[in-house]
C-alpha cells in the first residue's frame, strides 16, 4: 500500500467492512471529502483512514451518526474545536461506562441462572455442561 493514499478494497479490508458500508460512511459525512485518482477512483489519505479508525471505534461502542457526523465535523474544523471534541468524547466515554455496568450486571445474573441451572442438573446426576 502506498503510505500516502490508499484504495476503498484497502481501506475496507483494513477495516473489515464492506464497499458499501465504506461508501455510506462517506454518504453521512463521517470522513472527508475522499480525493480521486486522475482515473476517478477513490483515493483516501492517511487522515482518512485514522479518522475511520476512530469512527469504527466510536461506532463500535454505540455512538449514533447523528453525534459521529457531529464529531467528524468537528475533526474537520480543526483544532480550535478541540475542546468540543474532549465533551463529545467525554459524554460518550460516560454513556459507555454506564452500558458496561449495566452489561456486568446482566451478565452477573445470567452467570447466576446458569449455576443454578447446574446445581438442578447434578441433583438429578445429569450431566453437567461445562
Amino acid at each position: 500500500m502506498n503510505p500516502s493514499s490508499y484504495t476503498p478494497g484497502e481501506v475496507a479490508a483494513r477495516f473489515g467492512l464492506t464497499l458499501d458500508t465504506l461508501r455510506y460512511y462517506e454518504k453521512e459525512g463521517l470522513l472527508t471529502e475522499v480525493e480521486r485518482a486522475p482515473s476517478g477512483h477513490r483515493r483516501y489519505r492517511a487522515s482518512d483512514v485514522e479518522l475511520l479508525d476512530l469512527v469504527r471505534c466510536l461506532r463500535d461502542t454505540d455512538m449514533p451518526i447523528a453525534r459521529l457526523r457531529t464529531f467528524a465535523e468537528l475533526v474537520r474544523a480543526g483544532d480550535q474545536t478541540i475542546e468540543e471534541r474532549v465533551r463529545l468524547l467525554g459524554d460518550h466515554d460516560e454513556q459507555l461506562s454506564h452500558r458496561i455496568d449495566e452489561l456486568q450486571e446482566r451478565q452477573a445474573a445470567i452467570r447466576h441462572k446458569i449455576d443454578y441451572y447446574r446445581e438442578v442438573l447434578a441433583a438429578r446426576g445429569s450431566e453437567v455442561p461445562l
